[in-house]
């Protein structure tokens, strides 16, 4: 397709355009916020018409829930690859935990403008979008609870329902995550990992005895 925009012919490349689009939802969302970026704003950003903006997305809203899918399946695939690293299987769980979350927070956060977008400008949008958070929190609900079974088995536990820890680690994993993206000055990704670590095994528990292989 020939389109004619600022008096240049151009080839229509959709990839491109979208590309294009992603990027500039990326920057204004986490510049001016998503409230405050209109449709037109994004299309004068990414270089595109307006008729491009709505082959590719349905809705200003599409857009970020696209730019929230990336940088959460990001961080799902490099916990999933991280799983399969040498030597996971067997090293003592507060390693494991600190590998897994270092693996995750290293990729969520590795774009501030994607972080931000991610854990801020998604929240109280639209019922639609807490509905797609929550299909995500449900995704980390079940990884995690698996881990936390892991980490009983091998002598860690608290007295608690496993179900609630899950759910209130999930939580303040998002939680930490969202004040990370409102910062001007972000925290280093290790930070993240060290009080993530730290968190999450307060919450299921010491091992069992000094000295157990955990």
């Amino acid at each position: 397709m020939v389109d004619q925009w600022d008096g240049v012919r151009a080839t229509r490349d959709p990839v491109r355009c979208r590309e294009q689009l992603m990027a500039a939802g990326r920057t204004l969302f986490a510049v001016y916020g998503y409230a405050r970026t209109s449709v037109e704003d994004l299309c004068v950003a990414a270089h595109v018409q307006l008729r491009d903006f709505y082959r590719e997305f349905e809705s200003r809203e599409a857009l970020l829930v696209d730019l929230y899918d990336e940088v959460a399946i990001g961080g799902m695939r490099a916990t999933e690859l991280e799983l399969s690293a040498e030597g996971i299987e067997t090293c003592p769980t507060e390693e494991r935990i600190h590998r897994l979350f270092d693996a995750y927070v290293r990729v969520v956060t590795r774009d501030p403008q994607a972080a931000r977008v991610a854990f801020v400008e998604v929240l109280g949008v639209s019922r639609a979008m807490d509905e797609h958070l929550a299909m995500w929190r449900s995704v980390w609900v079940e990884f995690l609870t698996s881990e936390a079974e892991r980490a009983a088995q091998r002598g860690h536990g608290t007295d608690g329902d496993l179900t609630v820890v899950v759910q209130v680690l999930t939580h303040s994993v998002d939680e930490l995550l969202a004040h990370h993206g409102r910062r001007p000055r972000q925290v280093p990704s290790d930070w993240l990992t060290s009080e993530l670590t730290r968190m999450s095994l307060a919450m299921i528990g010491p091992g069992a005895t000094p000295g157990t292989s955990a």
